[in-house]
């Protein structure tokens, strides 16, 4: 329903700066969005893309409600008009991956849930280099099986992060991302429900207990690998030490050889002068 004076999209309801189109079973993204709307929400629908010209036109948005729609991995570069956009809901969507270009402009976000995308696998490195202001970060129950350190460690301004029931492989690889989370100042409202996926004799464990069998299976023992490693090691080590026996050696004969050589011949000399002196 709309306000008096204010042009509305069909199926929504206007009131000053936010347009509503919660459950409208909408199946495109709505035209008619009046130019200085603050606040859009386009829950619960059947919405698969996002416009990036027509969001662009939203240039004052700030707050964007997209849960519980059918958006997949058509998402990089969607949002380059809208860099003034603080909070975004993509959570319940069918979001496959994470990369630079798909938040890289959203310089003020400060609030983004992509929780509940079963299809989400990947959320590249950089994924997030540019959101500084990013504080409240929801990636719960996604496909996720890792998530590099890096990806959240360097947000300065990150202060509330959800991680639980995902697939988490904790492997030695992912030993730096739990040891992070020991140690951060992040709240981790959710860190109960934050266990392991596989492998199995680690699954359903939290992660303090995680932390440790990890830091002894991975800090302490040796895998094949590390063998093969150490004997190429000694083996060396025994090559070099066996050359250098051998060259000592060929050295001390080649040495006794030459001076065997010049005392006998000053010993023949001195035969020589002895008969010269003889025979005078």
């Amino acid at each position: 329903m709309a306000s008096e004076g204010i042009n509305c999209p069909s199926r929504c309801s206007c009131q000053y700066l936010e347009v509503n189109c919660t459950g409208q079973q909408l199946q495109e993204f709505p035209v008619d969005i009046p130019l200085d709307t603050r606040q859009l929400i386009l829950a619960a629908n059947n919405v698969s893309y996002l416009p990036a010209v027509e969001l662009s036109f939203l240039a004052d948005l700030v707050y964007l409600d997209c849960r519980k729609n059918l958006l997949g991995h058509h998402l990089d570069f969607t949002f380059t008009g809208v860099a003034k956009l603080v909070y975004l809901d993509l959570s319940f969507n069918n979001l496959t991956q994470v990369t630079f270009s798909t938040f890289s402009h959203l310089l003020s976000l400060v609030v983004l849930k992509i929780s509940d995308n079963p299809n989400l696998v990947a959320i590249k490195k950089d994924a997030f280099a540019n959101n500084t202001w990013l504080r409240h970060l929801d990636v719960s129950r996604t496909g996720l099986t890792f998530l590099d350190t890096s990806t959240v460690r360097d947000l300065p301004s990150l202060r509330l992060l959800r991680l639980s029931d995902n697939l988490w492989h904790c492997n030695c690889s992912f030993l730096d991302f739990i040891t992070w989370m020991m140690e951060s100042n992040v709240h981790f409202p959710d860190a109960d429900n934050f266990t392991c996926y596989t492998p199995a004799d680690l699954r359903a464990l939290r992660m303090p207990a995680v932390e440790a069998q990890l830091h002894f299976s991975c800090l302490t023992q040796l895998y094949k690998q590390d063998y093969v490693f150490l004997c190429l090691v000694g083996f060396c080590i025994f090559f070099a030490g066996t050359m250098a026996a051998w060259l000592a050696g060929v050295c001390a004969v080649t040495y006794k050889v030459h001076s065997s050589k010049g005392k006998e011949e000053e010993e023949e000399e001195e035969e020589e002068v002895e008969e010269e002196d003889t025979a005078t």
